[in-house]
């Protein structure tokens, strides 16, 4: 049997669980379709995600399609939670991205189809709401080719768009007209077609066109558009036939080594960790050992698979299924499970960083500070399901930071607190995360034996910048047998644990660290005794001195503070462009010239990802409801300005090393 991971994506409120909906309809998996409004869907579970009526976490259901067993992932729509998008797209054969044939292309479509055009997924555009009042095919066609990809490939036109008759009709291949256009469009691909389509002696055969748009469409190259509404079932029948016909469904080996990628974690009523795998190969059952990491194994207890909609109870999970895996207690997101000889085929590398990373912070308070244990382990069980909200302790404020998107975000994270763990919190006010990046180089070494060095080992590290987007590089300047392994691994591990906070408190990206000078104390005791630690070196001496030198060195070297920089892209009557100027300059935006189209301003630029939300609340007031912004992440500049649009550079209220040395002069006291 053949298997089709699919994703449904869209922007929020474009209609894509409603065509999730009519999609398991269509397949007769359910008798009556549900509606997001009423909170009666198949894949919006979470009492907070009926509550509010959008979609919070991915969710998977399962239909077939003729032979091909369909595994449709429905992601949330709205940015604040783009990381659960992230995790699925990890997994998928091909998509569905939802456009309103109202709203149009908006700002998430953008970043979602530039991400799925950059890892070659195959993508169908299906163009939703097409009975709605103000629904438009032209210009919704026009942005499409102009804001996602000039390759797309309208499949049919619409009627009747705005009334509750609207329908799509599929062209054929008695269409000549549409054969034309495809042949037209498909050319562009291939040189074969072109010089076919130029010769001009023979018509092109529609089952030929047919057979190179899909081989396109898998390659990622074009993009087939239907028009529908999932509300009436317009174009769902049309686009269910482009799925069959031009996504890669593709049969798995089942009888192989095991392999899978687990790319959803949960946790079951009794609090037991749950694993959401795609199976790339093998199959696994009740009970097999399954290894997951270098020296991390769990025995499968129980196994479920997606089958005509919900998970169901197997005992075991083949090749191409998704499978929901008990009794892993150590597993994480982007684990390769399985393959412990390396016989399987590769997997992909976990697809981090399609999206950008969180921007904001913010602290969390419990109203009881009794609850400050409870609430510490409730947030770790959801950074288990969401690595990207990066929890973090700061020790010198005994305060507990996470990771945003948005504001929604903290919304959500404060009402599962509360109904989920029974953690009453709220919040302090949400910051920028900017990062420090180095200004020149430094060094630094402590010497064993020599003051004020109170630990059995010598480090000597130097820090240079590196390129942007390089990450952290750890290099050796001394022979790599001038002492033990362990203790390499031990100064390595922590200066990557201390880069995550800088003289200043932010993470330090993007350089060299080299170690420069090493030394221990050979393992020693007493005579005729046993060992004694205070004799010899241990991986604990190099992990509490290379701290110490390590900032020593970052703070001869020098960092500034880079705020996180949003672009932006903004249409406002052109009547209102002037007033609206000296607010952009307020909250320190960089505007370019605009453009006109019609008669609106298009205004695109850069402005700090701490005035991106003061914007968008004053936006409807600024151009009479007529505005409309779009913004994602772009880079990251050197802090400018004053206060208080400038964002904080001292983050850390006391010098990040006289902490470090305080608790060294415990350690050494104690």
């Amino acid at each position: 049997m053949r298997t089709l991971n699919l994703g449904i994506l869209a922007h929020v409120d474009a209609g894509k669980t409603s065509l999730t909906e009519r999609l398991l309809h269509a397949a007769g998996v359910i008798d009556e379709i549900g509606r997001v409004d009423d909170g009666s869907t198949q894949t919006d579970s979470l009492a907070l995600e009926r509550q509010r009526g959008i979609t919070i976490k991915s969710a998977v259901v399962s239909f077939m399609i003729d032979d091909i067993a369909v595994n449709l992932i429905d992601t949330p729509g709205h940015p604040d939670f783009i990381a659960e998008v992230e995790r699925s797209l990890n997994v998928l054969d091909g998509a569905v991205l939802v456009i309103s044939a109202v709203e149009g292309v908006q700002a998430q479509t953008r970043v979602l189809m530039r991400t799925l055009r950059r890892l070659r997924i195959p993508t169908l555009l299906f163009v939703n709401k097409i009975d709605r009042r103000g629904a438009h095919e032209a210009r919704v066609l026009r942005a499409v080719s102009e804001r996602l990809s000039p390759a797309i490939v309208p499949m049919g036109t619409a009627h009747g768009l705005g009334t509750r008759g609207a329908g799509f009709t599929p062209c054929d291949g008695t269409d000549t007209a549409f054969l034309t256009r495809l042949a037209e469009k498909l050319a562009d691909q291939d040189d074969t077609l072109m010089a076919a389509y130029l010769d001009g002696a023979v018509r092109l055969p529609h089952h030929r066109l047919h057979r190179e748009l899909a081989a396109q469409t898998r390659r990622a190259v074009a993009h087939p558009l239907y028009f529908g509404s999932a509300i009436t079932g317009a174009g769902v029948d049309a686009l269910i036939t482009g799925v069959k016909e031009l996504l890669p469904a593709s049969e798995r080996d089942a009888g192989g080594a095991v392999l899978g990628t687990v790319f959803k974690i949960d946790r079951g009523p009794a609090g037991e960790k749950v694993a959401y795998v795609r199976m790339l190969s093998g199959t696994v059952r009740t009970r097999d050992r399954l290894a997951f990491g270098p020296d991390r194994a769990g025995k499968v207890t129980a196994i479920s698979v997606f089958d005509q909609g919900s998970a169901v109870p197997r005992g075991s999970v083949e090749a191409g299924r998704i499978g929901i895996l008990r009794g892993l207690a150590g597993v994480r997101i982007g684990d390769t499970v399985g393959d412990p000889d390396g016989t399987a085929p590769t997997a992909a590398a976990p697809a981090d960083g399609h999206f950008a990373p969180p921007t904001l912070e913010t602290v969390v308070v419990p109203c009881r500070p009794a609850d400050r244990g409870a609430l510490h382990a409730a947030l770790a069980q959801l950074v288990e399901q969401d690595p990207l909200i990066n929890l973090r302790q700061d020790e010198l404020r005994q305060e507990i930071s996470v990771s945003l998107y948005g504001e929604v975000q903290k919304e959500v994270i404060q009402a599962t607190l509360a109904n989920d763990f029974g953690v009453e919190v709220t919040f302090r006010g949400t910051t920028t995360i900017c990062v420090e990046r180095l200004t020149g180089s430094g060094a630094a070494a402590e010497i064993m034996g020599k003051d004020p060095n109170p630990f059995l080992a010598t480090v000597g590290l130097r820090i240079d910048p590196a390129p942007v987007d390089s990450g952290v590089e750890f290099r050796l300047e001394v022979e790599l047998g001038s002492m033990p392994f362990a203790f390499m691994k031990a100064v390595e591990e922590t200066v990557r644990e201390t880069l995550l906070q800088g003289i200043h408190g932010w993470r330090v990206p993007d350089c060299v660290v080299t170690l420069t000078h090493s030394g221990y104390a050979a393992r020693q005791s007493h005579s005729h005794g046993v060992f004694d630690k205070s004799m010899s070196s241990t991986a604990g001496d190099f992990r509490n001195l290379t701290p110490l030198v390590l900032m020593t060195a970052l703070k001869r070297a020098g960092t500034t503070v880079h705020e996180p920089m949003h672009r932006f892209r903004l249409e406002l009557p052109a009547d209102v462009y002037g007033s609206l100027l000296p607010v952009l300059a307020r909250l320190r935006a960089v505007p370019r010239t605009p453009s006109t189209q019609g008669d609106a301003y298009v205004l695109e630029g850069e402005i700090p990802a701490a005035q991106v939300h003061e914007l968008e609340q004053r936006l409807p007031t600024l151009t009479r409801g007529e505005g409309v912004l779009e913004s994602c992440f772009d880079h990251y500049r050197p802090v400018t300005g004053t206060a208080p649009s400038r964002p904080r550079t001292d983050h850390d209220p006391l010098h990040r090393k006289e902490y470090l040395l305080r608790v060294v002069r415990r350690i050494a006291g104690g």
